[in-house]
């Protein structure tokens, strides 16, 4: 028997949780108020590691009642320093070095006020170059569910790659989740052609903007109910107005947010959706998983960055 990382003896019984997804490196400026075109604006910076994909693990491991296990692609000159900080967290890593490109780049410009809003900008690098020559079928050994970040939707190379895990996981009757990742990209894609690229999926997390812009829907408890018609279930991540689960076209739960005092919401969602998944692999159903998210949000949005802090 293995043990996960925090020297608990839980990985075998579960079974693993594999997350496909981005590693990136976050540059995070944390600034008060509108920013000062032209000129100098004050901030708070500090470069951290990410990447949604990335987050989603180190957030499900940090409990370590599961095994987690990371597929990604960096540049050289990070590769040791991400496997470090993955590793640190909890987190098996399976890092691809990619030969041409570096390591994916994020700004994320953070607004300090109440709601403490970010905007990011993205240079994806390595990170979306991900390939079905990355894939293995032996990935899936021991594992018990499949996650994949969104955002490799966004490239054709790592679309192609999607496509080969979900055959694989399919083959082997491993469920599989993933979070659409970006509302902005997700226009760029084409709401009809992502629809079609999930086909297969059996959990779709997408935050409250992100299921709107899918179904057209302003109404986010519509959208997630238009949503459960085309993914068996749909969690639909609110922020502070918490979570909704919704099946076959029907609303069944609305999970109350946990109260934060926010400073940084860069990677809230993907802490719900690591906790989330840790959960369920752990027997809880999806309405008690979604609960577990709720609350690793809210301590996610209370420190900067997206990452939980390390293992101890």
């Amino acid at each position: 028997m293995t043990t996960d990382g925090h020297g608990n003896a839980a990985a075998d019984r579960n079974g693993a949780l594999l997350v496909v997804g981005d590693v990136i490196t976050d540059v995070v400026a944390r600034h008060r108020g509108p920013m000062a075109a032209g000129t100098d604006t004050t901030a708070a910076i500090r470069t951290v590691p990410g990447g949604a994909g990335a987050n989603v693990a180190c957030w499900a491991a940090r409990e370590g009642s599961v095994e987690v296990r990371l597929l990604g692609r960096v540049g050289a000159e990070s590769v040791a320093w991400h496997e470090r900080e993955l590793a640190a967290c909890g987190v098996r890593p399976r890092l691809v070095v990619d030969p041409e490109a570096p390591t994916g780049t994020v700004i994320c410009l953070v607004d300090t006020g109440e709601a403490a809003e970010r905007t990011f900008l993205t240079d994806s690098g390595a990170a979306l170059r991900l390939e079905p020559d990355d894939w293995s079928d032996a990935l899936l050994d021991g594992v018990s569910r499949l996650h994949l970040s969104g955002y490799l939707l966004f490239s054709e190379r790592s679309r192609a790659l999607v496509a080969v895990a979900l055959e694989s996981a399919r083959a082997r009757g491993v469920p599989v989740s993933l979070d659409p990742a970006s509302a902005g990209f997700l226009k760029e894609l084409g709401v009809d052609r992502f629809l079609s690229l999930v086909e297969g999926v059996d959990v779709l997390l997408p935050s409250r903007d992100e299921a709107c812009l899918l179904t057209g829907l302003p109404d986010a408890a519509d959208a997630a109910a238009k949503l459960s018609r085309h993914v068996p279930l749909v969690v639909a991540k609110q922020g502070a107005a918490g979570a909704l689960i919704a099946r076959s076209g029907t609303v069944s739960a609305h999970v109350p947010a946990v109260a934060a005092t926010p400073r940084d919401t860069t990677g809230a969602g993907d802490a719900f959706t690591g906790a989330f998944l840790a959960a369920l692999l752990t027997g809880a159903g999806p309405e008690d998983a979604a609960a577990e998210g709720c609350r690793a949000g809210a301590l996610a949005v209370e420190r900067v960055g997206g990452r939980p802090p390390a293992a101890g």
